[in-house]
């Protein structure tokens, strides 16, 4: 699936805003970065990502409380919360977006079954993170793909 448009409204956005992005992913393993770098004139807008697939990776890289990984999961609002405001606080980025989910075929629970994932993004100055839960259907690579372009148009609504 190719993101070129979406992507280019994005970085219309963010330059508009004059902001830059990062990314702090899981389950996408640097999708949403390979996307938002894959159209030209992206170092005007696009900062840095962290991939942070393990626990530790997001304690040690963003800040994710230990509690809220014990407690919640990585799979939880609280953790993506963490993950998108660790991400603005280790970057020169003032846009974040953070996602965490259990992409399959297997990881899945009843109370968070395969396809199931959080995205969190976040604006430098601004209190609230803003985060939501989806339920996507298919194999690994197009939950992967659903959860980029999700995380692809909050940025959008969010410069809106």
């Amino acid at each position: 699936m190719s993101f070129h448009s979406l992507v280019s409204q994005v970085g219309q956005a963010l330059v508009e805003s004059d902001a830059m992005v990062v990314t702090a992913e899981s389950c996408t393993g640097g999708m949403i970065a390979e996307a938002l770098t894959e159209v030209a004139g992206s170092t005007a807008w696009f900062d840095r990502a962290y991939i942070t697939y393990s626990y530790e990776s997001k304690r040690e890289m963003l800040g994710v409380k230990e509690t809220t990984v014990q407690k919640k999961g990585a799979v939880s609002e609280e953790c993506v919360t963490e993950m998108a405001l660790g991400a603005l606080q280790q970057s020169h980025a003032k846009v974040s977006i953070a996602c965490s989910g259990i992409a399959g075929p297997g990881g899945g629970t009843p109370d968070k079954p395969v396809g199931t994932v959080w995205l969190a993004w976040a604006v430098q100055g601004q209190e609230d993170v803003i985060s939501e839960q989806f339920h996507f259907e298919g194999d690994r690579h197009s939950v992967r793909e659903q959860t980029t372009e999700a995380a692809l148009k909050g940025v959008l609504k969010l410069l809106k």
